[in-house]
């Protein structure tokens, strides 16, 4: 997969971390249990209703397009929100940056395997002040 990092990837990764069982779509649990993964909580009722009112086919499940939909949606209050969401996700050390241990251990996760060197040759394309991680503002700029 090649990684520029643009709109596109960036929502099929969130996607792929809701989409446990792989098959492309976010169903009312996934929904839940990926939102609980990260700290949220989402009532399944209410999951429910997010999805019923985003499902452009009737099937009961988000798809990508749902999925673009839905992040897309909102302001760009909402986007900004979004991102951090995105962006603690591959902060899996909670230490403020995306770190080529964190994007190792999320990539992987998403079942892609990169070695440490790959990780840092990654981040190195949008570290800007060259400190080897990613912070926030960096991600922001990267997935615009």
């Amino acid at each position: 997969m090649h990684y520029n990092m643009g709109k596109q990837v960036g929502f099929e990764d969130v996607l792929r971390y809701f989409d446990e069982d792989g098959d492309g779509k976010v169903s009312p649990s996934e929904l839940k249990h990926g939102l609980g993964m990260m700290g949220g909580e989402l009532p399944m009722k209410e999951a429910e209703m997010a999805i019923a009112a985003l499902d452009s086919d009737g099937d009961g499940l988000l798809s990508l397009e749902d999925f673009i939909a839905l992040m897309e949606a909102g302001g760009e209050e909402q986007k900004l929100n979004d991102l951090k969401v995105a962006f603690e996700m591959y902060d899996t050390e909670r230490c403020g940056f995306i770190t080529p241990k964190s994007l190792k251990k999320m990539l992987k996760k998403m079942g892609e395997s990169k070695s440490i060197d790959e990780c840092k040759s990654m981040i190195k394309q949008f570290d800007l002040n060259g400190d080897g991680v990613l912070s926030f503002e960096e991600f922001r700029i990267m997935m615009q």
